[in-house]
């Protein structure tokens, strides 16, 4: 399967707080994404997957693309 790339905007619960989120991966599918998102963040910030509000999906073009990361993987 071909992978894509996506932005991700959503909000998660930093302590008491609500923090907003934008993100830029590469995955085969919306769902592949979602499993990313969810693993990620339960890994570098210790919280549940209820604590993770993902409000936008969208795919991008590899030209829309701001992360340097994402950027460098492109040109794979």
């Amino acid at each position: 399967m071909k992978t894509k790339i996506f932005k991700i905007k959503g909000k998660f619960m930093m302590g008491d707080r609500l923090k907003h989120f934008t993100r830029e991966l590469k995955a085969t599918s919306e769902e592949d994404i979602k499993e990313k998102i969810y693993s990620e963040f339960g890994s570098k910030h210790h919280i549940n997957r209820n604590q993770v509000q993902i409000h936008d999906i969208q795919e991008i073009s590899a030209k829309d693309v701001q992360d340097p990361l994402i950027k460098a993987l492109k040109k794979e």
